[in-house]
């Protein structure tokens, strides 16, 4: 995973945890699920390159 997806990964879990915060203190129920649905892609594009990237080792140390 490069550098670039990681940070793009970590700011949109950040955003999501403010949508999420402010949902909250709103008490913005539609606000606070969209700020835990933004947590919960950014967790799966994160986990998604880390297998892309052990994929791509195990073919690296087959070759």
């Amino acid at each position: 995973m490069g550098l670039g997806d990681q940070a793009k990964h970590t700011m949109e879990d950040l955003g999501g945890k403010a949508k999420e915060a402010t949902g909250d203190a709103t008490d913005n129920e539609d606000l606070k699920a969209e700020g835990e649905a933004d947590q919960t892609k950014a967790s799966f594009k994160d986990a998604a390159d880390k297998v892309k990237d052990g994929l791509r080792d195990v073919n690296k140390g087959l070759h």
